[in-house]
Order: structure tokens, then C-alpha cells, then sequence
């Protein structure tokens, strides 16, 4: 499938004010899953410059800086991404990724970020659920925890804010994708299944009014990560388009930046374009 996705992000300031580097996690990336075939981004002011890195998850990252003093700050990317991944359950695992908690041996450093928790007894009970309702299998407790939490937990929209704690989301019985998300990690982890955070779109119908998405993906060896998406039900397939992955929701946010200045409220706007093209 061919995605074409236009994104503008507008901050407007009040007052005046000093703009801090910040920083972009706003190039869709090219793996097994997903092709990038054009990428372009307006940035107004212009930035008196910006560097191009990959950080530790591999995302694609710029860090633009400014100077002088300005009432406003917007991004305008455009991007044409091919899906790859018709057949979600194309896969072999590996011998260690038979049973919970996966047995990652000469892995298991490079992913204890992404097992840490601090899960409590909500969540703990949860993750007992589950494993014994998958056999404590790691591709079936994925896909039992993905249909358990969007069962649990309809999704709701919430634009602003950070992600609330599992805690918050299961006792509210509701959340928006990234509250869904951070609990389908949480319970992975529990299980022993290391999960990370990714951001990024997602197909829709054509009325659809579009927001920025997010989901979880976990890795099991054999396999590689492999993404969840539980505010849809959905086993990630080529209707996802991924920005940026870490081990919190923090290390994927799309734009993280400061300015500097005196009672200075901030308004932000998204647009959002996405259209598809199934023939492709």
C-alpha cells in the first residue's frame, strides 16, 4: 500500500520568544516493514541549521536550531511511504521465543529497556490472565493482550498530555492510543516480552478526521519487532506507517523542543492529510 502524508504542526506565541534546538522525529523510516520513497519538510522560521543523526532505536532524527526571537514555529513535512508487510504472521520463531518469559540469552542487555517495569497489581493480574490464556506462547499472549485491552478499554481521543500510567487506564476503562499502548507494554514486560512505543499514522477512511497515531510492537526472536495496535484490535500490518520507536513514549515523540520567554501562552494546530492507494 502507498501512503502520501502531509503533516503541519504550528506553535503560535503570544509574545515573542527565543526558540531552543529541537528536536524532529518526523521522517518515516525505511526497514522490512515500510519504504520511504520521498521525504520533504518545511520548517518556518528557518533554523540557522540542523543536523542529521540516527539515535539509539535507529530513527531517523533532526535536531534544527535557531535564532532571534519569533511569534511562531511550524513544520510542514510531505512524505510517500510504501507498506511492506501484507502478511503480519509471515514468520519463523526462534526455539527461545516458544514460551514466557522469552529466553533472550546473548540479547538480553540490549533489551532490558525494554522489559523494565514498574507494573502494579492491576496489571500484574492482568499479565497472569493472559498467560494462562495463551499458554504463555509469546505470539499468542500478544495477540490475546492486543484483543483483551481493546475489549477493555475503547478508545477515546485526547490530544494533549502524556500517556496516562496502565494504573489510570484500566481503572478508567477507557484511553486514547497512546494510554493503550503503554499498557499493552507494561503487561508484555510483566510477561517477560520486551515491548517498545512507536508513533506514527495509520489508514483511515477518506472523511475520517486524522490525528497522530501510536502503538506498540514487541520482539520476539525469530521475528523481529512485530507491531500491536490495541485502540484498534489490530496485528500491525500495511495500513501502519511508523515515524520513530523507543522504549518510552517519550522517545518517539514526533517534535521535542523549548523556547524561552515571559508569560508566554502557546497555542499549537495540526493538520493532518493521509490518502492511500491499495494498488500500489
Amino acid at each position: 500500500m502507498r501512503f502520501e502524508i502531509r503533516h503541519e504542526t504550528e506553535y503560535q506565541y503570544s509574545h515573542a520568544v527565543f526558540l531552543e534546538p529541537h528536536l524532529l522525529r518526523i521522517r518515516p523510516r525505511s526497514d522490512a516493514s515500510q519504504r520511504l520513497i520521498e521525504f520533504d519538510l518545511e520548517i518556518s522560521p528557518e533554523p540557522t541549521g540542523c543536523a542529521h543523526l540516527v539515535d539509539l532505536d535507529g530513527n531517523a532524527t533532526m535536531r534544527p536550531w535557531f535564532s532571534g526571537h519569533h511569534d511562531h514555529l511550524r513544520f510542514v513535512s510531505h512524505s510517500i511511504v510504501e507498506t511492506l508487510r501484507d502478511q503480519p504472521f509471515a514468520y519463523l520463531l526462534d526455539a527461545e521465543a516458544d514460551s514466557l518469559p522469552v529466553q533472550y540469552e546473548q540479547i538480553q542487555l540490549q533489551l532490558a529497556p525494554y522489559l523494565r517495569h514498574d507494573a502494579g497489581p492491576a496489571v500484574t493480574d492482568l499479565a497472569a490472565q493472559i498467560l494462562s490464556a495463551s499458554e504463555s506462547k509469546p505470539a499468542t499472549f500478544a495477540r490475546l493482550l492486543n484483543q483483551r485491552i481493546h475489549d477493555l478499554c475503547p478508545t477515546e481521543t485526547r490530544l494533549e498530555g502524556d500517556p496516562l500510567t496502565p494504573a489510570q487506564t484500566l481503572g478508567r476503562g477507557r484511553g486514547a492510543c497512546r494510554d493503550v499502548s503503554v499498557l499493552f507494554m507494561e503487561v508484555c514486560r510483566v510477561a517477560g516480552l520486551a515491548a517498545r512505543f512507536t508513533s506514527g499514522y495509520v489508514a483511515g477512511s477518506a472523511d475520517q478526521e486524522r490525528f497522530l497515531h501510536a502503538w506498540a510492537e514487541v520482539y520476539l526472536p525469530g521475528a523481529g519487532w512485530r507491531g500491536y495496535d490495541p485502540s484498534l484490535g489490530l496485528v500491525v500490518a500495511d495500513r501502519h506507517v511508523a515515524l520513530a520507536s523507543g522504549p518510552g513514549s517519550m522517545d518517539a515523540r514526533p517534535f521535542v523542543g523549548r523556547f524561552r520567554g515571559s508569560n508566554v501562552e502557546a497555542q499549537m494546530s495540526v493538520q493532518l492529510q493521509i490518502s492511500t492507494d491499495v494498488s500500489a
